[in-house]
């Protein structure tokens, strides 16, 4: 099937940024410039096309990623909007999985905003190249400067002005193209008619300066333009371009526009530059994966002639037409009624009604090529992180992997018909989201839900009620701690032995025990010699290990950094079985954990307060106060203070009511996961207790 596109017309890009940057306001004004749609949507009338979903528009957030496809002057550009909600990192992080470049969006008002540094590295990890958009220079406060400096000092980055604003805050107007050296004003409301016009004679001594900076930095950034620009040689636009380009795409330059999404100015030209400086499918490198058969790496090109091989980042279940596997086609192409592989699972799927997503919305399509992202109706065994390739040529490639959850929250169904539908809700929701997890307590009969936040479990626990129709009663949030041990313990000995008339049970294991690396989990090595267990026995004592990792000695929570070597142990040659030895390894692990000083630790959050500067002293007292450690201060523009500091997530529960009322609600503050710390004695002693 002839493609719409060639694949060097087509762009993969995700909109990225700290929540309340402007990314889904900026992605309705590319649908709106693009002709996908006819009116902008509004976040704050909820009637936005990437925030469809109910709690979205309700929240004025976004909670799921969304793909839309686009053309823009003969170019295909497949955008996903991401949330900016540290809650639902997931959805960002298999996003830029998935992605060839990305539109990181800034708010002028404050610059580089904790959540931006996360996207950021999340980014630097996947090689995503990158262009930045600072938005909103319509506000008061907002620093075209201040937030490119703040992209250097912050994210390490090297950012290069391509713009210069005409006007500030409410004066903004327009934008000084650098590079052709003109001014660019949007005419009407809407932003439709562009015009182009000599620079205003007050700016073009700092406009000429502006250039003379942008052309050295260029040139030194590309070896070619380098050895041009010192021979004094004159660089042309095409020279420039084709330098910053190349500089984009291998990561060492991040060209910088700016405009007001909300305004209608400056859009048309982030379109623009994503299709100069971002990179095509062709042009990043082919995608390396693992032979499943000998577990060598091998590579795929992107190019349609090539065997298939696919990557399912995102699974949505749609309350019309079923389970949606959307996916990004690495090389090769999928149609309609094919047999395709998941080498993961060990299993074929046939490949049933294909569609491109425009948000909520679909258009069937027959056949999805190289370099292109499409969704699949009814796979049944595939899920988020899964390959799917040609069973003759068979290919894995690196799954994504997902931070642990830290808090929880306990469900019950309020009648026995309840208990199906919640059952079969929850499985829905967890297969959608793989920072979601589901667990039952033995103890109370409890179903326990966990998540990466307050707002993540509380939109959970909303779908549940309202999308499934269940009727549940909601328990208030929890911290998830974990458990793990300060000293190690060695050589301890456990036998395992039951007599019961017949064959009865023998199992005997010898653990060294010790504190691992933070954030390494729990690692099992083997370490018997000569025989004195079979190896058939070895993946049983390890099974038994991780199942006694799941629920620590102290409180019952999950062992974490710990590292348990099998160093000996023995066995009857009639008694011996797998259960015999798995039991051993349970009780073993729990007397090693006992014996190794057990201790509780609590998530920390690096935590970041954005207030006035008089209410400086009021929020940091309010952190010390909550057990924070305060890491450092920052002047915002507009007089304001950012505070950085470190705080348990426990003393956080509530805090933001705290915050809006010592700072009369013009305080702000955002939280994300940093690491597992050891409680003290006194709170491990109130947690013990409760």
């Amino acid at each position: 099937m002839a493609r719409n596109f060639p694949l060097e017309r087509c762009r993969n890009i995700g909109i990225i940024a700290h929540i309340d940057a402007g990314k889904t306001t900026t992605t309705e004004r590319i649908l709106f410039y693009t002709g996908k749609t006819y009116k902008i949507g509004s976040v704050d009338d909820g009637t936005t096309v990437t925030d469809w979903m109910a709690q979205e528009r309700e929240r004025g957030i976004t909670i799921v990623s969304a793909a839309v496809t686009a053309e823009w002057k003969d170019f295909q550009i497949n955008v996903i909007d991401t949330p900016g909600h540290i809650d639902f990192t997931a959805e960002v992080q298999r996003s830029l999985r998935v992605l060839d470049g990305g539109v990181v969006v800034f708010d002028a008002t404050q610059g580089v905003e904790p959540q931006s540094e996360t996207v950021w590295r999340q980014a630097d990890r996947y090689a995503v190249p990158r262009i930045c958009f600072i938005n909103k220079m319509d506000r008061v406060g907002a620093s075209y400067e201040y937030s490119i400096e703040s992209i250097r000092q912050r994210l390490g980055a090297n950012p290069i002005p391509m713009q210069m604003p005409i006007g500030f805050e409410a004066a903004f107007e327009g934008v000084v193209d650098l590079l052709e050296m003109h001014a660019v004003y949007w005419e009407d409301d809407q932003g439709r008619e562009m015009s182009v016009r000599p620079i205003p004679a007050a700016m073009q001594a700092e406009a000429e300066a502006a250039r003379a900076t942008l052309v050295e930095r260029i040139a030194e950034v590309d070896d070619d333009l380098t050895v041009k620009f010192l021979e004094g040689e004159e660089l042309s636009v095409e020279e420039l371009k084709g330098g910053l380009r190349r500089a984009v795409l291998a990561g060492t330059a991040t060209p910088v526009f700016c405009g007001t999404a909300l305004r209608n100015k400056g859009i048309q030209l982030i379109l623009d530059a994503v299709i100069d400086y971002l990179p095509s499918p062709l042009e990043v490198p082919a995608v390396v994966g693992i032979d499943p058969a000998t577990g060598d790496e091998i590579s795929r090109p992107p190019e349609d002639s090539a065997p298939l091989s696919a990557l399912v980042f995102k699974i949505v279940t749609d309350p019309y037409v079923g389970r949606l596997a959307y996916f990004r086609v690495y090389s090769g192409t999928i149609n309609t009624n094919q047999m395709v592989y998941n080498p993961g699972k060990g299993r074929r799927e046939r490949i049933g009604r294909m569609v491109r997503m425009y948000a909520d919305r679909r258009e069937d399509v027959t056949t999805i090529g190289a370099g292109d992202i499409g969704a699949v109706l009814s796979l049944k065994e595939t899920f988020t992180g899964d390959t799917l390739c040609d069973a003759q040529s068979q290919i894995v490639l690196e799954t994504i992997s997902f931070p642990e959850p830290v808090i929880m929250v306990a469900v019950e169904p309020k009648t026995s018909a309840d208990q199906d539908k919640m059952g079969e809700a929850l499985r829905k929701l967890s297969e959608e989201d793989p920072t979601f997890r589901v667990t039952s307590d033995e103890a109370t009969g409890q179903t326990i839900l966990a998540g990466m936040g307050e707002l993540h479990l509380d939109v959970l626990v909303d779908r549940m009620l309202r999308e499934f129709r269940v009727q549940a009663n909601v328990g208030s949030p929890r911290v998830s701690y974990r458990e793990t041990i300060t000293r190690p313990a060695m050589k301890v000995d456990y036998r395992y032995v039951k007599q019961s008339g017949g064959r009865g049970m023998y199992g005997h294991v010898v653990f060294n025990m010790e504190p691992g690396e933070r954030g390494n989990g729990v690692l099992f090595e083997n370490k018997i010699v000569g025989g004195a267990i079979p190896l058939e026995f070895i993946s049983p004592i390890q099974r038994g290990v991780m199942e006694a990792a799941e629920s620590g000695v102290l409180a019952g929570y999950p062992v974490t950094d710990v590292k348990v070597t099998l160093i000996d142990g023995s066995f009857h040659e009639v008694d011996s079985n797998e259960m015999a030895f798995r039991m051993a390894a349970i009780f073993c692990f729990k007397e090693a954990f006992q014996r190794g000083g057990p201790v509780l630790l609590e998530p920390i959050m690096r935590t970041e307060v954005v207030m006035p500067e008089e209410y400086l002293g009021d929020v940091l007292g309010q952190l010390s106060a909550r057990r924070g450690e305060i890491q450092g201060m920052e002047m915002r523009p507009g007089n304001a203070q950012a505070a950085r500091a470190l705080v348990p997530l426990a003393e956080l529960f509530g805090y933001t009511t705290e915050l809006r009322s010592a700072t009369q609600g013009r305080g702000v503050f955002s939280m994300e996961f940093d690491h597992y710390a050891p409680v003290s004695a006194s709170v491990q002693a109130k947690l013990l207790n409760s």
